[in-house]
């Protein structure tokens, strides 16, 4: 951006998780602040990858567009914040194109797709309170049996790297169409089946590993297990549920962290890491710019409104916009009015 002519300021060490030193970014003329409170005060764009946290709120002000990843319908407090500050929230994970894609969700859903396999693996493990299953067996003894709650880009990752393990591996979805693309590109370790109550229930009796992998564009994830299902499934058996940040498809689901990732309720470990890939943050750097980068340079170039006439996609990110909430799934969560973005 230093390029065309922006001043762009970093908060000194944000890319170590990342590999990327502050020289790195001085080097292409960028300058490196110590304080997060100057980059509020001074910048008309903020650009980041986690929700604006508690401490963060208070800095938000009128007319400034904040880019970045919000889930709003996990959290009430965090839309009205944004709501009471005056700022414009851009969300990732709703940015949608002409195809109904998600392009900016999609890179952390493969990311986070790809480790729910990884980490489950490792909770699977004696030490780790979980059944002591190993994913792919060995020759004399059955590889565990993994069912995937939904097909969409994390549910597909996932099954894939399960199925490469050589687990047994069942998703469930409740677009036929879907599950048909899914039988057809899937080896045969992979089974796949329409979703209802019935059929969750009874994976649950049979899953060593469950992967909460539901999405619904900007709403809340639906609770399609509840706490009492959990009596069902083996001790030790593991869950991981990457909707989390979107409150989780699982009733007994509560925010974790990559320092304290697992609990246990009735006897089942569960994962619920909010911002999964932080976890492998090169990895996810370089596959999120990649698709932010695009937008970020139009936002910076043309500003809001200029940047939504030239690429109409990105009205379907604007959330939230001078105090009004701008998208129907948030406004519906909290029942809100809903405030169609008008430029």
């Amino acid at each position: 951006m230093t390029r065309i002519g922006h001043r762009v300021l970093v908060q000194r060490g944000t890319g170590l998780g990342s590999g990327i030193r502050d020289a790195d970014y001085e080097r292409v003329g960028a300058m490196v602040v110590e304080d997060p409170f100057e980059i509020y005060g001074a910048a008309d764009l903020i650009i980041k990858v986690k929700e604006p946290q508690q401490a963060e709120l208070s800095l938000l002000r009128a007319g400034q567009v904040v880019f970045t990843y919000f889930h709003f319908a996990a959290s009430e407090s965090l839309t009205l914040g944004v709501l009471g500050s005056g700022a414009t929230a851009v969300a990732y994970e709703t940015l949608q194109d002409a195809s109904g894609g998600l392009p900016l969700l999609t890179p952390m859903s493969e990311v986070a797709g790809r480790m729910s396999i990884q980490q489950g693996a490792k909770f699977l493990e004696r030490p780790q309170e979980g059944r002591g299953i190993l994913l792919g067996g060995v020759p004399g003894v059955e590889p565990a049996h993994i069912t995937v709650l939904g097909g969409g880009v994390v549910g597909t990752n996932a099954a894939k790297i399960a199925a490469g393990f050589g687990a047994s591996v069942c998703v469930l979805d409740t677009n036929l169409e879907r599950l048909r693309y899914l039988d057809d590109i899937m080896p045969p370790n992979v089974t796949t089946l329409f979703s209802d109550r019935h059929t969750i229930l009874d994976q649950l009796t049979k899953a060593d590993l469950v992967v909460g992998a539901v999405l619904l564009k900007g709403a809340r994830t639906p609770r399609l297990v509840r706490r009492e299902d959990l009596k069902v499934m083996k001790p030790g058996a593991v869950v991981v549920d990457v909707a989390v940040d979107q409150g989780g498809c699982f009733e007994t689901t509560r925010p974790t962290t990559h320092s304290e990732p697992t609990y246990v309720v009735e006897d089942i470990v569960h994962y619920a890491v909010t911002n999964m890939p932080g976890a492998v943050g090169r990895t996810s750097t370089y596959a999120l710019c990649n698709a932010t980068l695009p937008y970020a340079l139009l936002l910076a170039k043309r500003g809001l409104s200029g940047a939504a006439r030239e690429r109409p996609e990105l009205v379907s990110a604007i959330n939230v916009h001078a105090g009004k909430v701008t998208h129907p799934a948030v406004a519906e969560t909290f029942g809100l009015e809903y405030s169609p973005y008008s430029g």
